[in-house]
């Protein structure tokens, strides 16, 4: 069964940090791109950062500098260090896979394009 459990979302001021996790399941994590995006109240779902399983990463011009995605192999986990926070980032955050085609070496920030969904988690930015 296909699982991915984020975890790691809160409240914090403006210019502090919070580290995201997201546990995959093992087939999931080592051959299947993965992302973290969010969702504000009245906006669509954007991609945030992803991950290929040979670790190429994208991120959103709206993050970049500030966001970083990794990945633990050994642990099976996905984490998305956020700094610098800004209002802007209040959103719930998911996670999400997909197994990419294998003449792909970057992984879409499309979330149309993931099939496997974590349950998201709050993170809310205050000024």
């Amino acid at each position: 069964q296909v699982q991915l459990v984020e975890s790691g979302g809160g409240s914090v001021q403006a210019g502090g940090s919070l580290r995201l996790s997201c546990a995959a399941s093992s087939y999931i994590y080592s051959t299947y791109c993965m992302g973290w995006f969010r969702q504000a109240p009245g906006k669509e779902r954007e991609g945030v950062a992803t991950i290929h399983p040979r670790g190429s990463t994208r991120y959103a011009d709206s993050v970049k500098g500030r966001f970083t995605i990794s990945r633990d192999n050994a642990k099976n986990t996905l984490y998305l260090q956020m700094n610098s926070l800004k209002p802007e980032d209040t959103a719930i955050y998911f996670c999400a896979a997909v197994r990419p085609s294998y003449w792909v070496v970057t992984c879409t920030p499309e979330a149309a394009m993931y099939n496997y969904w974590g349950q998201g988690t709050q993170v809310t930015v205050s000024s």
